[in-house]
């Protein structure tokens, strides 16, 4: 009686981690309503030390052993319906030209994915245009974005609704993980590979 008790307790007690750990991992961005989906991960960056990594159809795109990911805003632009890779592009936004962003935001055509991941900081030279872009897009946090934040995104150009893959985690002394940065953000789940 004791050995069964002992098995159930064990048994139950590793269900409870499992579901806990997958619905906390999965349930706020899986998305199964849409027709093709693929697998995405974006993982912002660490402080000014680790670079984010954005990957999307179980390929890496950006990342820092690719050695294409910079200080700012990291972007990766990618076919709707092939899930192949069209442009990618470091911003600095803290002493880079905010008008490169505008422009490759503006030369987005209907039916991209886009991926985005900060690094270091996402926002001093980012303006009410840049930000109107993302929202475009499907971004419900941009417009929220300050000094040093970390922030993760993927969107649509012709997204009708807001994108619900997003997380944001703001730049606050008190609760920052990192001197001076809010703790990493990570995010996987299942995106559309096809937009409507």
């Amino acid at each position: 009686m004791i050995r069964f008790m002992v098995l159930l307790v064990t048994l139950l007690g590793t269900w409870f981690i499992l579901q806990t750990y997958f619905d906390h991992r999965w349930k706020a961005i899986s998305l199964r309503s849409w027709l093709s989906e693929a697998p995405a991960g974006l993982c912002g960056g660490a402080a000014n030390v680790v670079g984010p990594s954005l990957c999307f159809d179980d390929e890496v795109l950006m990342s820092s052993v690719k050695n294409n990911v910079g200080r700012g805003l990291n972007i990766a632009l990618v076919n709707g319906t092939s899930g192949q890779l069209l442009k990618a592009g470091t911003f600095d936004m803290y002493s880079g030209d905010i008008t490169k962003l505008e422009t490759f935001l503006q030369e987005i055509k209907h039916g991209t994915i886009v991926l985005a991941a900060t690094y270091d900081d996402p926002a001093t030279k980012m303006n009410d245009k840049v930000r109107e872009l993302f929202v475009e897009l499907g971004s419900s946090h941009v417009g929220d974005l300050r000094f040093r934040d970390n922030w993760v995104f993927l969107g649509a150009k012709g997204l009708k609704n807001k994108s619900p893959f997003e997380q944001h985690i703001k730049n606050d002394q008190k609760t920052n993980k990192y001197d001076g940065w809010p703790e990493l953000l990570e995010m996987e789940g299942c995106a559309p590979k096809k937009m409507d």
